[in-house]
């Protein structure tokens, strides 16, 4: 199918970009690595009249570090942020888990900004960001500011961005330090998943210090599964990542689908939380 007629226009700066997305008001789409985008377009499910391309902006691409916090640019593709030594060291989750997005030539294009920025709960990098307690850095004609991860994914395909707002850079605490583990469930590969599970653990004498686990694909948007969480805290069994498991889906409201009815994925939640912490604790 052809998209609608748009006007595009190819900025070689941020503050380009935002007076282009300002100028255009809510008219407007950010191109990234058009992975997302595209489809919608030629399916004619978004109808932008102006596309916003920030291919040719350098300042947002990039790993670089901050202190104790690893700072991403936008833009850095899915491959990039896979290959990136300081990612795999300092953010192993973020890694592994992109490394399970679509296929070679998606990750090639589509990029870590832009997954974040379609704010799909189905998408693998949402839940990851929420796990990782990571920080989403905008700006727009009003200048910068940052949003927590937990407060930037709204509704489905919905964020914290405004239409004049661009997301620029992704800052993610170093994990060195944790163990960490992504599952997930998908009919086929390189298709959405149908449920994920993102889990960190942190282990201090012996026992799990503490915890953190994101659902993807069990809500309108990825969801941190606390009462898990509060269940492995100080645990040093098996017996209690039985216990976690068995929450996991508490508070979650999935969708019913052609892939997976509510109640299948309750279920998939809780067998993939147990999967994964396992892993990630050393005793799977």
């Amino acid at each position: 199918m052809i998209p609608p007629a748009f006007e595009y226009v190819r900025p070689t700066s941020v503050d380009e970009a935002v007076r282009a997305l300002a100028d255009a008001g809510e008219e407007a789409k950010v191109l990234a690595g058009g992975q997302s985008l595209l489809p919608l377009l030629r399916l004619r499910l978004a109808f932008p009249e102006l596309l916003v391309d920030v291919g040719r902006v350098p300042e947002l691409r990039g790993v670089r570090e901050d202190g104790d916090t690893l700072v991403i640019g936008a833009m850095t593709t899915h491959h990039d942020v896979v290959h990136n030594p300081l990612v795999r060291r300092y953010a192993g989750l973020l890694a592994q888990a992109t490394a399970t997005v679509a296929d070679p030539a998606v990750r090639h294009r589509g990029t870590l900004g832009g997954s974040l920025a379609h704010a799909d709960p189905a998408g693998d990098l949402p839940a990851v960001a929420l796990a990782l307690d990571a920080e989403l850095v905008v700006t727009g004609p009003g200048g910068r500011r940052t949003v927590p991860a937990r407060e930037f994914f709204v509704d489905y395909l919905q964020s914290a961005l405004a239409p004049d707002e661009l997301l620029v850079e992704v800052r993610v605490p170093k994990t060195d330090g944790w163990d960490f583990h992504y599952e997930k469930f998908h009919l086929v590969a390189q298709s959405w998943a149908v449920v994920g599970v993102a889990a960190l653990v942190r282990r201090a004498d012996g026992h799990i210090a503490e915890a953190r686990i994101a659902l993807t694909n069990m809500g309108s948007t990825p969801l941190r599964a606390t009462t898990a969480e509060q269940a492995l805290t100080g645990a040093d069994a098996a017996e209690a990542v039985e216990r976690a498991a068995q929450v996991a889906a508490e508070g979650t409201r999935p969708s019913q689908d052609l892939f997976a009815s509510p109640e299948y994925r309750e279920h998939l939640a809780r067998v993939l939380t147990r999967r994964a912490v396992l892993t990630a604790s050393g005793m799977g």
